[in-house]
């Protein structure tokens, strides 16, 4: 009896040992700026127009949809576009020595 709870306490203090250790070192991906946040959005605006595209062509989405669909996903676009060049040239600016 006294063997089997030993074995149990070890068997449980190794599985939380593995569950919650954590290393020293802890890699956390690349810093997300707002700029590579906009462009990740963009990627996924213009995956969604091709997906719309693709199932409109495959009769699976009403024309009315579809149209309204697009529009909004256009919008989202341009205005995803507008504002990565306006950080882009916020940090042009900002690059850029004073003489």
């Amino acid at each position: 009896m006294t063997f089997e709870l030993a074995v149990c306490a070890v068997v449980t203090a190794a599985a939380l040992f593995y569950i919650f250790y954590l290393p020293g070192q802890l890699f956390l991906g690349p810093e997300k700026t707002r700029a590579s946040y906009l462009r990740e959005r963009k990627d996924a605006v213009y995956e969604n127009l091709r997906d719309l595209n693709f199932e409109y062509k495959a009769g699976k989405v009403p024309e009315a949809d579809y149209h309204s669909l697009r529009s909004s996903l256009e919008d989202e676009a341009a205005t995803l576009l507008a504002e990565i060049a306006r950080l882009e040239a916020k940090a042009s600016v900002a690059g850029t020595p004073r003489s």
